[in-house]
């Protein structure tokens, strides 16, 4: 049982590794170029499987982000950033209409050219962490022009916020969902954070008054549209005028939420966003201690309000984002129960939710914490982005 700040370090760092050395051995395709598009739950490679934009921008966030803090820490890590870069550029690029691809087919030609903003975000976010790396101009410039993409498209003035999805050459679609268990709302919460994580990374290379702009624009939708202050939830699904769709939360959503607001509010630099952004943290952090977090059980998926019916499977990307917001509404508020929280979070997952057989984090356990064996190791949602981060965030 990890029980000190020193030993959840030390065993993060030494967790950090073995993620990169997964990654680093399961996921180049020496056939095809990139990466490859699938592995099933016993690690082996589906052949022929296509390749989604979200994997392939999260390689290379993950790739660029651990060699910006880690340096050589963990060997040569700049020659897969510059892989990942050099595949996002000439596969996933549109040419003609701007903006990325969602899905290539195994060699790497377009399968499904729809613009969804929650892509062209990861890019945004890839290549800005990238350019720290590397210093490639032609990152920023693109990640710029990505962001020029998205606010003159995506972004309404009417009502404000960002509609979900575009046909190729960004006309209206009508299916605008990111995924099939979603709702085909036109504004989802999940799209505006990860935008919101992907402009604060922008602003901090650009300094661009315009990135800060919709930075800042952005942290008052989710203190004003998205957060619940009755409940301390963050609302997902909304119609194009806010009106809300559904009452349905996601609990690793919204203790992901207020560290990223927070991280957004001090690369503003806008103290009133700070304060604010820090006074719903505690609040939500301990409606997540109530509701979410089972001691010696992990962390439960999500929940619907209104019929009280509760997904009791346990995800991986949850428990990641769990340890990172509740280190940071301890920094707040100091008290030990966050703390306490986060060593229990991450005792769970070393013992249920790493794979110690062929390596990464189970996808999703159910709620007799058994994996489900029908899910990916590595594939279109299954990447290395939630829990590097987290070991990166909690062992500088």
């Amino acid at each position: 049982m990890t029980n000190s700040t020193s030993q959840l370090k030390a065993e993060l760092s030494a967790e950090l590794e073995n993620i990169l050395m997964y990654w680093k051995e399961f996921s180049i395709d020496e056939k095809n170029g990139g990466f490859v598009g699938q592995r099933d739950h016993w690690n082996k490679e589906v052949v022929g499987a296509s390749k989604g934009v979200i994997l392939n921008t999260r390689i290379l966030w993950t790739f660029s982000a651990v060699a910006n803090q880690k340096g050589e820490k963990f060997g040569d890590l700049r020659s897969l950033a510059d892989r990942a870069y050099g595949y996002l550029k000439k596969a996933f690029r549109d040419d003609i209409f701007e903006g990325v691809y969602w899905e290539l087919d195994a060699l790497g030609k377009p399968l499904n050219k729809r613009k969804q903003i929650y892509a062209q975000a990861f890019a945004i976010y890839a290549l800005s962490e990238y350019y720290i790396l590397s210093g490639a101009e032609d990152a920023k410039n693109w990640a710029v022009e990505l962001f020029e993409l998205v606010e003159q498209h995506a972004r309404k003035k009417e009502f404000n916020g960002y509609l979900e999805a575009f046909q190729e050459n960004w006309s209206p679609i009508e299916d605008m969902r990111l995924s099939e268990k979603d709702k085909n709302s036109a504004k989802t919460m999940n799209t505006h954070l990860h935008v919101l994580e992907a402009y604060t990374t922008l602003y901090k290379i650009t300094k661009s008054e315009a990135v800060k702009e919709a930075l800042d624009n952005l942290i008052e939708l989710f203190l004003q549209k998205f957060y619940d202050p009755k409940n301390q939830h963050f609302q997902l699904f909304f119609d194009n005028q806010w009106n809300r769709e559904g009452n349905v939360i996601s609990y690793g959503h919204d203790i992901e939420a207020i560290w990223l607001m927070i991280e957004a509010a001090k690369a503003s630099g806008n103290e009133d966003l700070i304060k604010r952004t820090q006074d719903i943290a505690v609040p939500v952090a301990e409606t997540f201690l109530k509701e979410a977090h089972v001691q010696k059980q992990g962390v439960i998926n999500e929940k619907d309000l209104d019929s009280g019916k509760t997904d009791l499977d346990r995800h991986w990307w949850p428990h990641a984002e769990a340890m990172v917001g509740l280190e940071y509404a301890y920094q707040i508020s100091g008290e030990e129960k966050f703390k306490d929280a986060i060593f229990d979070i991450w005792t769970f997952t070393q013992k249920h939710i790493i794979d110690h057989q062929n390596g990464e984090w189970f996808f999703r356990i159910d709620k007799n914490l058994q994996p489900y064996t029908q899910e990916d190791k590595l594939g279109m949602w299954k990447c290395p982005y939630h829990n590097s981060r987290a070991c990166l965030i909690l062992t500088k």
